[in-house]
């Protein structure tokens, strides 16, 4: 993983934790222990799946850049179908309150998209690679030299 990506992530996940221990706190005071859990579930759901996402859509970028469009589609799909998933297994369920497990979901998802949102607006990320440049350079330096000198 790419310093830049490490940095994304961290910058998606701290706000993200931040908004968990807030909806713990606020779930735990409205609807006890269970509100606190589903809080709790609802967090760390989020942050698992949207960290997943990022880091293959990472590596996918870096190996296979040509189907990293096609990539974001699909894992899209992927999490949108996986939390429909655990929203279809858990909705009758008694170990947590759903209230609390729904809306720190949302107000998760939302923060890390925000977060992520901002983290690739002020990230400087070069639009050439440096390293390719310098070799073209000392390439066209020994081209230019005349025929003969010694370089």
């Amino acid at each position: 993983m790419q310093s830049n990506d490490a940095r994304t992530l961290l910058h998606c996940a701290v706000p993200t934790a931040a908004v968990g221990v807030v909806a713990v706190a606020v779930s735990s005071v409205l609807a006890g222990g269970k509100g606190a859990l589903g809080a709790a579930f609802g967090v760390i759901l989020v942050s698992a799946v949207m960290a997943i996402d990022l880091t293959v859509l990472e590596r996918t970028a870096k190996n296979h850049p040509q189907i990293f469009q096609m990539m974001g589609l699909a894992l899209y799909m992927v999490q949108f179908l996986l939390v429909a998933v655990v929203l279809a297994v858990f909705k009758d369920t008694t170990l947590f309150n759903t209230r609390a497990f729904a809306f720190s979901l949302l107000a998760g998802t939302i923060v890390w998209v925000a977060a992520q949102v901002r983290s690739h607006m002020k990230a400087k990320i070069f639009y050439v690679q440096p390293e390719a440049e310098d070799e073209r350079k000392s390439e066209g330096a020994k081209s230019a030299a005349p025929a003969g000198s010694p370089s």
